[in-house]
């Protein structure tokens, strides 16, 4: 925790100055950023339920090429 005091006759905007020195010199800024804005993955259910989709999806076009209801040109939805 960074702690900054008042001396005598300093002004707010000068104790301010001097607080955000130290917090940026103790490292805990830079720290905080990177945890607010860290990108969490997704948990094993969800990777196992879009793989299962995919899986589910490739199966149901190549049995549509199979039977011919599909063309071979045909690469998704793009």
């Amino acid at each position: 925790m960074v702690e900054v005091k008042s001396k005598g006759n300093e002004s707010f905007e000068k104790l301010i100055r001097r607080f955000t020195k130290k917090i940026i010199q103790s490292g805990k800024l830079l720290q905080a950023r990177k945890i607010r804005f860290r990108n969490k993955g997704k948990n094993y259910y969800k990777k196992k339920g879009a793989a299962l989709y995919k899986m589910k999806a490739q199966d149901k076009r190549d049995y549509l090429r199979k039977i011919g209801k599909l063309d071979d040109e045909f690469k998704g939805r793009r």
